[in-house]
């Protein structure tokens, strides 16, 4: 048995295996410390600057419709950059057992996830299983709303986009609906925008709490509306709620303050793995 395992109380490991062998349903919700144990750079920190000419934009400038709609084929670099660095990661130990416990499961699993990487797909979890809240950038969409769809980026830009690379010329082809010739947009939550059910699964999430009887949260601090409504509907339901964060957060405080809660203070990839074992094969 690891350190990790040892430290993990007699009591939360009989709650985790009455839980799962009752029949139990699990709700998963990851935010950006997951995907930061693979490499992949904060939205807030020095990659997510852009310079636009003479002057640097912050994230929260760039991020939003009213940007793309001034400028798109900069946003577009932007997003591209982005998608190349989450290219260049791998799924971590905390993303392979979140997709083994979706695959032991199986309906009894729901994903909520705040990461536009794609990581958890690319490590075995399932797209109807696993709800995108702010998007995927291997997605796009027409931005005018053609009813087009959501579709995979075109494989013609590649995985590998330079900083401050804008696209010109053929590329921007493969940015143009090929139904009404509008730009595609990132298929990604902006900050002028609303959560809705259709391209971000919001109702589906929030049904997910009704049913739940176990809320993980790992790698989120409670920043976000949806998040926050996710990890207070659980508490006000009085389902047990682990949280597994590397720092004290909003919601590590929530669960503390609940009868059935844990904060588990550490790596998401240290103790995942041991406590979906405890899970899906009880001791």
């Amino acid at each position: 048995m690891s350190m990790t395992q040892a430290v993990i109380s007699e009591n939360l490991r009989q709650t985790l295996s009455r839980l799962i062998t009752g029949g139990g349903r699990v709700l998963a919700l990851t935010g950006a410390g997951i995907s930061a144990e693979s490499g992949i750079p904060t939205f807030r920190g020095p990659e997510g600057y852009w310079r636009v000419g003479s002057r640097n934009y912050r994230p929260e400038e760039l991020a939003t419709f009213a940007a793309f709609s001034q400028m798109p084929d900069e946003i577009w670099g932007w997003y591209l950059h982005r998608r190349s660095l989450c290219y260049g990661a791998q799924p971590n130990s905390a993303h392979l057992a979140l997709a083994h416990l979706e695959r032991e499961l199986a309906e009894r699993f729901v994903l909520v996830t705040q990461n536009v990487d794609g990581l958890h797909l690319r490590a075995g979890n399932s797209r109807e299983r696993s709800y995108e809240i702010h998007g995927n950038l291997d997605f796009t969409r027409c931005s005018a709303e053609c009813g087009a769809g959501i579709r995979s980026l075109p494989a013609g830009l590649g995985t590998d986009w330079p900083k401050d690379l804008i696209p010109t010329g053929a590329d921007q082809k493969y940015l143009c609906c090929r139904d009404c010739g509008a730009w595609l947009r990132p298929h990604v939550l902006w900050f002028d925008e609303c959560y809705d059910e259709e391209h971000y699964r919001w109702q589906s999430s929030m049904a997910a709490v009704e049913t739940a009887d176990l809320l993980l949260v790992i790698g989120t601090s409670g920043a976000t509306n949806l998040p926050m409504q996710i990890v207070q509907g659980a508490s006000r339901r009085k389902i047990p709620i682990l949280v597994v964060n590397a720092d004290p957060s909003p919601f590590a405080a929530i669960a503390e303050a609940s009868e059935f809660g844990v904060f588990l203070q550490g790596p998401a990839g240290t103790w995942l793995p041991p406590l979906v074992e405890f899970m899906i094969a009880p001791p």
